[in-house]
Formats: C-alpha cells, structure tokens, sequence
C-alpha cells in the first residue's frame, strides 16, 4: 500500500513547481556551457567548484558525448599524461597503464563520475535541449547567453519561439561541429568570428594545439575540445581523450580568472 493518497493532479502539480523553479532560478547563469561531452562536464566541475553558477546544456537525454562511442564503440577510453592525473586525483576515476605513456579507462566510468563531480560542486543540468541561437550585445560586441527549446521540438521541425538563459560566458562544448562558434559567426559577422573547419588526423600535435587554443573566441564565448579544432582549423586526434578533459580544465581556469 502506498502510504499516502496521490492523484494525478497532484503528480502534474509537483513537475510543474519543481521545474518551473529550476527554469526561473537558471534563466541567468555566470556560465552556460553547451554539451555535456568530456571538456564540458571536466569546465563544469571546476568552474561549479569555484562558485560559479553554472549550466550544462545537452541536446540528448543522456551524459556523455562521444565518450561513450568510444573507438568505434570498443570499451575503452585512451588517455595521456597529465589528463592521467587529473582523472585519478580530482574525479577518482581508475586508470590503466597500458605503455608507451597512454592509459586505459571504462568509458561508462568516465561519462559517471564527470557527471556526479560536476553536480557535486553545483553545476545544473538540463538534458534534451536544443541550443538555437546565441544572444548578443553591442559597444563592445559581446555573446550574452543562449536562445533554447526543446530538443523534441527541433526534431520535429516545429516552429516555436525560443525561451532565453542569460550568462556572463558561454562555452561551446559541441565537439565537431562547434555549433555555437557557428551560428555567432553566422549570424553576427561584426564579431569577426571566422569557423575554419577541423583538419584531418594528425594526434601527435593535435593533442597540444586543442589545448594551446583553447579560450575565447569572442567577448562572451569560450571554445573548447572539439569545438576548438573546429574553430581555428586544427588537426582531430581521434579515439584520443586526454587533451577533451585538459581543454575543459583550462577553459574554466580562463574564465574563473575573466569573472572573478
């Protein structure tokens, strides 16, 4: 027997309050970062960490980006040094040691304990939405927060007016599409934002330069991982991941030192 009476109305009633406080407390953030991948869940640990009211926005109903794919959805993860020591010191995550200075984690591991370090510290995440537009300002020109709906809504090819999240920084988290350097550079050509387009493989520098690149783009917005090959015509490293979870580290620490 259940031990109170519940009614359906009163089911509707308890989402209703509870997300729509969620929506009015998160409608302005410091920082609202869009996928929920390796770099983006690694910023969000530290930025949440450093008190910073911080949003993860996520197209899919799940954690995780390319992390769970893997290398062509074999269950492993590579990493390299230091990325080897972040995981193991600040999210508790076991490695692996496979020579040659490369290490091996479960991929479900590592999609787990990113998302539970980042909502420890505090981050807030909202699963299955779609990030439409940026939203901007002028004198200087500046990326001010995001337009978003429903990633049902996009999937359905509906037309429908977006809800807004302000934010003092946004970060583009959306790997190789770099999505919202996109749409910026698109639509607000006085930013002078150019997306040039990842290059093909090369791990050995790609490793380096996602990290040495990693940091704002224009006033406002961030790119890191993926995004960042993307945005500065970088080579891809492929089923490589240590350089996703150093590029999340540093794109916090810039826009700790931005903010703060």
């Amino acid at each position: 027997m259940v031990g109170v009476s519940i009614s359906e109305s009163s089911i509707t009633r308890a989402i209703m309050r509870s997300a729509l406080k969620i929506l009015d407390e998160y409608s302005s953030v410091d920082v609202a970062i869009v996928g929920a991948g390796p770099s983006g869940m690694t910023a969000a640990y530290y930025l949440a960490k450093a008190g910073l009211k911080t949003i993860v926005l996520e197209r899919r109903l799940s954690f995780g980006g390319g992390i769970g794919g893997a290398a062509s959805h074999l269950p492993s993860i590579v990493i390299e040094y230091p990325a080897s020591e972040i995981l193991s010191k600040d999210f508790g995550i076991r490695l692996q040691d496979m020579g040659d200075g490369l290490f091996t984690i479960d991929p479900a591991e590592l999609i787990v304990k990113l998302a539970v370090k980042a909502m420890d510290a505090g981050t807030k995440f909202l699963l299955g939405i779609h990030v439409e537009d940026v939203i901007t300002r002028d004198n200087p020109p500046r990326v001010a927060g995001l337009a978003v709906y429903w990633s049902t809504i996009q999937m359905a090819n509906m037309h429908t007016d977006p809800f807004f999240i302000e934010a003092k920084a946004v970060v583009d988290a959306t790997g190789h599409d770099a999505e919202i350097a996109n749409v910026t550079a698109r639509k607000n050509p006085n930013m002078g934002l150019k997306v040039l387009g990842e290059r093909s493989a090369n791990a050995a520098i790609a490793e380096d330069l996602v990290v040495k690149y990693t940091g704002k783009v224009v006033n406002g917005l961030y790119v890191t991982g993926m995004a960042v090959a993307a945005v500065y015509g970088l080579p891809r490293m492929g089923p490589i991941f240590g350089s996703m979870i150093m590029s999340g580290k540093r794109v916090a620490e810039l826009i700790i030192n931005d903010l703060k």
